[in-house]
């Protein structure tokens, strides 16, 4: 690892290590998650690769020297799969160009940037009536999001928002670039690797550095999009919402409100409020609901939409602090004012594991699941099929293809034709309490 890094320095790629002091801050926060499962993260060393050139130097060594390489498109990974817990963390932050072709109705956007990024463009330039099929919250990482597919508020109307990319530029495993898109024949080698990258997940085939995408015209001549945000206590159920409409629910539990809970509706809506109104009248039967969906939204320029609105829509994150152990031995409940002493890890894993026994039926097929929320929990041998479905033996082709050797390798990577799908000792079952204490260590052994 030293001769690695020495060679980085020496070509002035940026490197931040644990141990230089000079540089303790900026390792520190490279290495920051929001996810506190992942705190314990420590690389050997993080590199901040500034161009694609340099992105080349660092697959090259790590392939010669054996190193592990993890690749962090500057967003984030539920599962941690961006995490790097060794050898070398790939973070591509400081790769973060945009380019705006309005002549062209295209965008080129660097693997590193976050859609905040991309919106400011449109923004900034006042392209009002054009939007970006990306990421709901502005410090979505683009690579990941686009790799995995990505789900915006505008993929009712204009698709997934890997549907928009027209051509990506890729690192492989052998330190090559190459880049590949929709002028590539479907069949061919560069066509296959197209196609895998639009829906697969990141870290699969190689180094994506750069994404050209369509920026998309709405339809309404004035520009706005309708958009509004209503928390709804029910007691009964709606109906569905009809295309060119997104209306994102959230469970939420108030209990000044309501002891049965409730849904939090985000709505985004690429029409006028008049045809918003009217589609509300169709589909939305419940007097209440549709009242307040029809009241609490607002036509506004799709800018100010990009800027202002879809942030404060932003998901809130949910906190959960531990008690039990010694503060429950030392003292019963009853034996000062403090009672909820008991710990509830198992508890809230096992309630869990219920509400996702309980979901699973209503998935497509009753087994799909979306890999840009990766879940750790998944036994290895089903998670394929849960996030790739019929297309996984041509994913297993593609990756024979273009990662041979299997250099990009993590836990729920593509495998290659042949590659086990399961660890011998994950074959056997697992109550909720093994699994808690099974994933407890491994965020621990680091």
């Amino acid at each position: 690892m030293q001769s690695a890094i020495a060679l980085f320095n020496s070509q002035s790629i940026p490197v931040l290590t644990p141990n230089d002091r000079e540089k303790q801050r900026g390792y520190e926060q490279a290495i920051a998650t929001s996810s506190l499962l992942f705190r314990f993260s420590r690389p050997d060393c993080v590199v901040q690769p500034e161009n694609t050139s340099q992105v080349q130097t660092i697959i090259r060594e790590a392939r010669a020297r054996g190193l592990k390489v993890t690749i962090k498109c500057n967003g984030h990974s539920y599962a941690g799969h961006s995490t790097a817990f060794e050898g070398i963390s790939l973070d591509l932050r400081r790769m973060n160009r945009v380019s705006l072709d309005m002549g062209a109705k295209t965008v080129t956007v660097d693997a590193g940037c976050q859609w905040g990024h991309v919106y400011g463009t449109l923004v900034n330039g006042r392209h009002v009536g054009h939007i970006i099929v990306g990421g709901r919250c502005p410090t979505v990482g683009v690579g990941g999001f686009l790799l995995g597919g990505g789900l915006s508020p505008f993929t009712r109307s204009f698709g997934m928002g890997s549907d928009s990319m027209v051509e990506a530029t890729v690192v492989t495993r052998d330190g090559e670039v190459v880049t590949v898109g929709e002028a590539d024949a479907p069949t061919s080698r560069n066509g296959r690797l197209f196609w895998a990258l639009r829906g697969a997940g990141g870290g699969n085939f190689g180094v994506v550095v750069e994404m050209k995408l369509r920026v998309q015209k709405l339809e309404i001549r004035y520009g706005t999009v309708v958009a509004g945000r209503y928390q709804w206590f029910p007691k009964d159920g709606f109906t569905d919402d009809p295309s060119k409409m997104t209306i994102d629910s959230t469970w939420i539990c108030d209990l000044r409100q309501s002891t049965q809970g409730g849904v939090r509706f985000t709505v985004a809506f690429d029409g006028s409020k008049l045809e918003y109104d009217r589609r509300i009248d169709e589909f939305i039967k419940h007097p209440d609901l549709n009242r307040q969906l029809k009241r609490r939204v607002l036509a506004e320029p799709s800018t100010r939409f990009l800027y202002e609105t879809l942030v404060g829509q932003s998901t809130f994150l949910v906190t959960w602090i531990h008690a039990g152990g010694r503060a429950t031995d030392i003292m019963a409940p009853s034996d000062s004012a403090y009672y909820w002493r008991q710990a509830m890890e198992l508890d809230m894993r096992t309630f869990l594991a219920k509400v996702k026994r309980a979901l699973r039926p209503f998935s497509l097929n009753g087994e799909a699941a979306f890999i840009n929320f990766p879940d750790r929990d998944f036994p290895r041998k089903s998670q394929k099929r849960a996030y790739f479905g019929g297309n996984c033996k041509e994913l297993r082709r593609v990756k024979q293809m273009w990662d041979k050797d299997n250099f990009l390798k993590w836990v729920q990577c593509v495998k290659r034709p042949g590659d086990p799908e399961e660890d011998p000792d994950e074959e056997r079952e697992e109550n909720e309490e093994d699994r808690t204490d099974r994933l407890a260590s491994e965020q621990w052994q680091y």
